[in-house]
């Protein structure tokens, strides 16, 4: 799943992007991870075997 996270990041804040300064690409990158609401993350990591790990608890 944490590709799809990461294929999501990359979506919203580094498609077709240069950065000047490494820290331009870490602030960015902080924009984009805190812009990320909650229920975007659920349905990006919902994944049946991930879901079972949980319910076997």
């Amino acid at each position: 799943p944490i590709e799809q996270v990461w294929k999501e990041i990359r979506k919203r804040g580094f498609k077709n992007k240069a950065f000047r300064t490494l820290e331009d690409v870490m602030n960015q990158l902080q924009d984009v991870i805190q812009g990320l609401e909650k229920e975007v993350i659920k349905s990006i990591v919902n994944r049946r075997w991930t879901r079972m790990l949980f319910e076997s608890r």
